[in-house]
């Protein structure tokens, strides 16, 4: 109103400057109810224009009387937005403190106060959780199902109550029509996911994979992984009733994910069934060059089992060569090394891998593998040292998925779970049998005992543990001096005094 006021005015002045500037313009009569008004038109205009300023700000002066109810309104309105926003975000806030008597309080006022209808019901069934009202809850998250976008919201909200009073069927049910809506969330296919892993049913959790990769919900690397993963335990599940059909899920999955070991070494058992060798051998070679793991050339040593020592070296080296970085590498080649028997090679090997040896880094295997190496080069005493060692170096957690009958990756329905989250999220290989601490294939070489001569004590001490001889009287147990052993029938039989000699005069000193 007062801009358009100055704007009138100002045109008004500028019209009678014009008018003053351009000399005497002339005479403006006016005649009206008998009356008449004679004056000069500059006069005349600086009149007009007063009058029709007076006429905009009486006009302007009316609207504003006629919309002050309008104004109070909105002022109200505003007044009730700011109350509601704040009343929310205190609700929040409580929520997010933990206080659900604070939030609920709070969300009963944004019910009055607040016109955002989503976020109201939103915290009220968050309010309603953190108090721990299940009930509440339930009917706060139920009453969210019926507005298009807080479907999804009410959906998840019911399925983690359902999840926390246990009751699995209703949480899968509740994230499988998550899952059918047209835009499903991440959550519904993790939950769909992990149910159908620990119900071992690898065929729908296949089909899951697909469906969620169509949708764009995982990654297509996650959608390998998983693949990879899901086959290697379906042929795990299957090689005793069908072999075809799980030889063709373990290439398969050896195929997609080369560094996934468990499907390397099902397959190149099930092909080594089959009658086909060499592609056991370039399956598990694949599997060495993407990802070294001790199963795997333990799994390609044993595909032959007539040939000599040397032989068998000589064919270790088609691995070796895929993969030589690797420490694996390294300790394969000083395995090869012993069973080639030749001391240039064993020493060469061992030096390579003197930098595991380090105190921080050492390992059972690595002791193991390094007595082998002395064993190798028949220096004995270095060999007890190094397995010495062993017995306070840490384990590895790789040796441990073989188990003591030499299987590798013998697991049930789930530790196979376990493994396919894993490895298809973060593209690692996990070790159950690590984490429960059980036994697996022996580690260190088998090694004679050092001093013979004393093991006729040992095994007299196992038999008669309060026979043992006496210093001045050993009996029989003479023999052990020599490094002879006892006949148990000597060893039973106690030992007979022997007369005991005079003690003879000393001579005179002459």
């Amino acid at each position: 109103m007062i801009r358009t006021l100055l704007i009138l005015l100002g045109i008004t002045i500028l019209i009678a400057v014009g008018i003053g500037l351009i000399g005497d313009a002339g005479q403006a009569s006016l005649i009206w109810l008998n009356y008449r008004v004679d004056t000069s038109a500059a006069a005349a205009v600086c009149i007009l224009g007063f009058l029709a300023l007076c006429a905009v700000c009486f006009w302007n002066l009316a609207l504003w009387l006629s919309r002050s109810p309008q104004r109070a309104e909105r002022a109200r309105a505003e007044a009730r937005r700011r109350q509601g926003e704040e009343v929310l975000t205190r609700g929040f806030l409580a929520v997010a403190a933990g206080d659900g008597a604070e939030a609920r309080r709070n969300a009963a006022k944004a019910l009055d106060l607040s016109d955002n209808v989503l976020l109201v019901r939103v915290l009220t069934a968050m309010a309603a959780e953190t108090s721990g009202d299940a009930t509440a809850t339930r009917a706060a998250y139920t009453a969210m199902l019926n507005v298009p976008e807080l479907k999804l919201a009410g959906l998840r909200g019911l399925m983690q109550l359902a999840q926390s009073q246990g009751d699995k069927a209703e949480a899968v049910r509740l994230a499988g029509e998550a899952y059918n809506q047209p835009r499903p969330a991440m959550w519904a296919f993790e939950t769909l996911f992990e149910a159908r892993l620990e119900a071992g049913e690898w065929s729908e959790a296949l089909g899951l994979i697909d469906g969620a990769l169509t949708r764009k919900l995982i990654s297509p690397l996650f959608s390998e992984r998983a693949k990879a993963s899901l086959m290697a335990a379906s042929a795990a599940a299957l090689e005793a009733e069908d072999e075809p059909q799980a030889l063709d899920y373990a290439v398969r999955a050896a195929k997609l994910q080369p560094q996934f070991t468990p499907a390397a070494i099902i397959a190149a058992r099930l092909l080594l069934k089959a009658g086909k060798p060499g592609r056991a051998e370039d399956v598990l070679e694949a599997a060495w060059a993407a990802a070294p793991h001790p199963a795997l050339w333990l799994a390609y040593r044993d595909l032959v089992s007539d040939e000599t020592p040397r032989e068998r070296a000589r064919r270790l080296q088609g691995l070796l060569d895929r993969n030589t970085d690797a420490r694996e590498g390294r300790i394969l080649r000083l395995e090869q090394a012993v069973l080639g028997g030749s001391k240039a090679d064993i020493t060469a090997a061992m030096a390579a891998l003197e930098p595991d040896t380090a105190e921080d880094v050492v390992t059972k295997r690595v002791c193991a593998a390094m007595a082998r190496g002395a064993q190798g080069l028949q220096d004995l005493d270095a060999a007890r040292a190094w397995v010495a060692q062993a017995a306070l170096a840490r384990s590895e957690p790789e040796w441990s998925d073989i188990d003591a009958e030499g299987r590798a990756f013998a697991y049930g329905a789930q530790d196979w779970s376990n493994l396919i989250l894993t490895f298809a999220g973060k593209a690692v290989l996990p070790h159950p049998r690590f984490e429960r601490g059980e036994k697996g294939l022996p580690e260190l070489p088998e090694l004679a005992s050092r001093y013979v001569p004393s093991m006729p004590f040992i095994k007299a001490a196992k038999s008669r543990p309060h026979a043992l001889p006496q210093p001045d009287d050993p009996g029989a147990f003479d023999a052990a001096i020599t490094g002879q052993d006892l006949d148990p029938a000597d060893m039973q039989a106690p030992a007979k005094p022997k007369p005991m000699r005079k003690a003879r005069a000393p001579k005179a000193v002459k």
